[in-house]
């Protein structure tokens, strides 16, 4: 029984390994304030640090999450991103911030992916239409109606999306699970390409017409460029 007991132990432990390699590695000291100056700074974790002695408040500060995005756009949303980019202090500490407008209804955060990051959503205004798709083969979709207040989960790596059906403006905050957690926004990404995807690729994966294709193609190549 000791044996089937150590081998338990020794399983949970790979499983908890395999968990916890799985976000940003755990900070080695209280803080790393990122830094772009190579000559003073030290590499971890993808950004240098600045020696801890000169590191001031404003490294750890951000102002401007009260002010609205602007969502005079095609899709009627902007996300203002709170990361290690503008918060040089949140370098190795594996958590960032993200403030969504919405457009009276049709505001749309197009469906995406975080591809290192978990992200918890709390509405402030209005009322959102949410949701994510599980993995192949299953593709089940979770969604829920949020009003103010309302707290939802979308799990790494997973798509999804927020939508505004309400009449007003909505605003949401989410914290993800990462300093710097990348999106891939699906649209952009597969006909927005830089160099484009083979037209026939695409018309074969999404059974479309080759030039229907195109079409969206050069839409999509002009909005991220």
């Amino acid at each position: 029984m000791k044996g089937v007991d150590f081998l338990v132990a020794l399983v949970l432990l790979a499983s908890a390994s395999k968990l916890a390699s799985a976000s940003d590695p755990s900070p080695l000291q209280d803080f790393c304030v990122a830094v772009n100056d190579t000559k003073d700074g030290v590499f971890v974790n993808g950004k240098l640090c600045k020696d801890p002695k000169l590191a001031v408040p404003e490294d750890f500060f951000l102002a401007g999450l009260n002010i609205p995005g602007n969502i005079s756009n095609q899709v009627g949303s902007m996300v203002t991103q709170a990361n290690v980019q503008q918060i040089p202090g949140l370098n190795t500490l594996g958590i960032s911030l993200v403030r969504i407008d919405y457009a009276p209804y049709g505001g749309l955060n197009p469906p995406h992916t975080h591809p290192r990051a978990t992200e918890v959503l709390v509405v402030v205004e209005g009322t959102l239409y949410v949701g994510f798709v599980t993995s192949n083969p299953e593709n089940r979709l979770f969604t829920k109606v949020l009003y103010p207040g309302d707290v939802f989960v979308f799990p790494v790596g997973l798509i999804h999306f927020q939508f505004n059906i309400g009449n007003t403006n909505a605003v949401a905050f989410a914290a993800l699970s990462s300093q710097n957690p990348g999106v891939i926004t699906i649209a952009n990404a597969v006909f927005g390409s830089d160099p484009a995807i083979n037209p026939d690729v695409l018309a074969k994966a999404f059974q479309l017409d080759e030039n229907i294709v195109k079409q969206l193609q050069s839409r999509f190549w002009w909005e991220n460029n």
